[in-house]
């Protein structure tokens, strides 16, 4: 969706990634596909406005092979999770206006009833007023774009250690590695075949991973030790979801090794806050700076003066920047990987 103007291309960079867009087909049917397998459970819903399922579910990727998450030529977005209620596949598209959610496995019922949410039922992206020329037309571009709010907390939490202080293909590695060696087959038609889905370990599973399969996925020793400790503690921090983002935030830096910036991409997506700003991030500092100043080495403290005018709406401005493509051209060589599984 992109208003009247055609959207120019944008090449899938580190940048667009950030800011969580996924390329959804539209699908060659008017209507719904003829299932593999009949769904558990089955939702309509009817949106109150525009929808981009790409822009909206993105965030919740982990890369292009994350097995937890699926974009399919049919339009179809596919999603395994773990539930209050157990494991859980969740099949979205969009056709008409209209939004039908299919559901399999013991979370079905919980899936259904969150779809809402889930597709930024609770955002109010007209409570947002853009101060700058770069991200006023990355919105009109954008008009799909909704915050999801998913409910779930570890589901995100894991993921975002493992993205701490490490390249992206690092951490989307580890978490493909460790989801498909330790998870389960997601329920439905999306646990089968050549390419399976798959579900997320337990809490418990989680803490019974070897050392040597921490060492395997890449992960070193602080970033695994910050999962265990938050895994230990994992239905505290699952009631987070019922508290306002500031104190759900708080809740989680608790833990030692979760800080600012784990704690913002973690509320992001599981509270849809809007206002979740994230700092202590290489790059959004100098993204944010050039789009709006002209300042390529802003930090933090410049970032957020900048996206003061935003107050309540700083994320959401920053994810608008990021798909805008407006980034300085690259001055530094990239972080150097390294591979600790092969060391």
């Amino acid at each position: 969706m992109a208003g009247r103007f055609p959207q120019r291309p944008t090449p899938p960079t580190r940048t667009t990634v950030r800011g969580g867009h996924v390329a959804v087909p539209a699908g060659a049917a008017a209507g719904i596909p003829r299932q593999a397998a009949a769904p558990a459970r089955a939702r309509r819903w009817v949106p109150d406005g525009p929808l981009d399922l790409g822009l909206t579910l993105g965030p919740l990727r982990r890369g292009p092979a994350d097995p937890t998450f699926r974009a399919t030529a049919d339009g179809s977005v596919w999603r395994a999770c773990r539930t209050p209620a157990g494991p859980g596949t969740l099949r979205v598209r969009a056709y008409g206006g209209e939004v039908l959610g299919e559901a399999w496995g013991p979370g079905a019922a919980w899936l259904l009833e969150q779809l809402p949410e889930l597709l930024g039922a609770g955002d109010d992206p007209e409570a947002f007023v853009p101060r700058h020329r770069v991200v006023a037309l990355a919105r009109h571009r954008r008009p799909g774009l909704r915050l999801t709010r998913t409910g779930l907390v570890l589901e995100s939490l894991i993921p975002s250690v493992l993205e701490q202080k490490v390249t992206t293909d690092e951490a989307y590695r580890a978490w493909r590695l460790l989801v498909r060696r330790f998870g389960e087959p997601a329920p439905g038609p999306a646990g089968v075949g050549e390419r399976p889905m798959w579900v997320m370990p337990a809490p418990r599973t989680w803490a019974l991973i070897p050392s040597w399969e921490w060492h395997r996925a890449g992960v070193d020793d602080k970033r695994a030790s910050t999962i265990l400790r938050a895994v230990r503690v994992a239905a505290r921090l699952e009631q987070a979801v019922g508290m306002p983002a500031a104190e759900a935030r708080a809740r989680l830096e608790v833990v030692p090794g979760v800080g600012p910036w784990t704690s913002a991409e973690v509320v992001q997506r599981s509270h849809g806050a809007a206002d979740a700003v994230t700092v202590g991030d290489l790059h959004l500092p100098g993204i944010v700076g050039w789009a709006l100043a002209g300042d390529r080495e802003a930090d933090d403290a410049e970032m957020l003066r900048l996206l003061e005018p935003y107050a309540g709406q700083r994320h959401r401005a920053a994810r608008l920047i990021l798909l805008s493509g407006h980034v300085p051209a690259r001055r530094k060589p990239k972080m150097r990987r390294v591979d600790i599984g092969l060391l």
